[in-house]
């Protein structure tokens, strides 16, 4: 019976563990749990420096490429308005050598007309003279 007894004590010790045991035991998977935490937050730590270095630089080229875009967008209004005034000048020099031919395409008209009227009026005094010339020798012969 005493060996019954000793084989089902063994027995029921396997299963079991004493309290000393199971204290340390505690304080193991504590201190294994609490290294592991620090690990964890020590990364979650890293990570977030990483991040935020990260995004300080994004923003940072974020914003040259925001002040490339806005110089590149001064440059470019500032050539359209030089275009434009380019254009509003030529169109005006244009208008003013219009103006100008069509001045002095009206002066030679009136040229060529007065010429004309001029070359009818020597036409028609020298038809009146070759007339009148015509007249007295028909006068004398007569």
């Amino acid at each position: 019976m005493t060996e019954v007894l000793n084989d089902s004590l063994d027995n029921a010790s396997f299963w079991f563990v004493f309290k000393g045991e199971m204290q340390i035991n505690e304080m193991t998977q504590e201190s294994i749990l609490s290294k592991f935490k620090t690990e964890v937050k020590s990364s979650q730590d890293n990570h977030l420096s990483l991040l935020q270095r990260e995004t300080e630089k994004l923003k940072v080229d974020i914003e040259k490429m925001m002040e490339k875009l806005k110089s590149d967008l001064e440059k470019m209004r500032s050539e359209l308005r030089r275009i434009r005034d380019e254009l509003n000048d030529q169109n005006q020099e244009t208008t003013n050598l219009t103006n100008k031919l069509d001045r002095e395409i009206h002066a030679l008209r009136a040229q060529i007309e007065a010429a004309k009227y001029d070359v009818i009026k020597y036409c028609i005094d020298s038809l009146a003279s070759v007339a009148a010339d015509g007249l007295a020798v028909i006068r004398i012969l007569m």
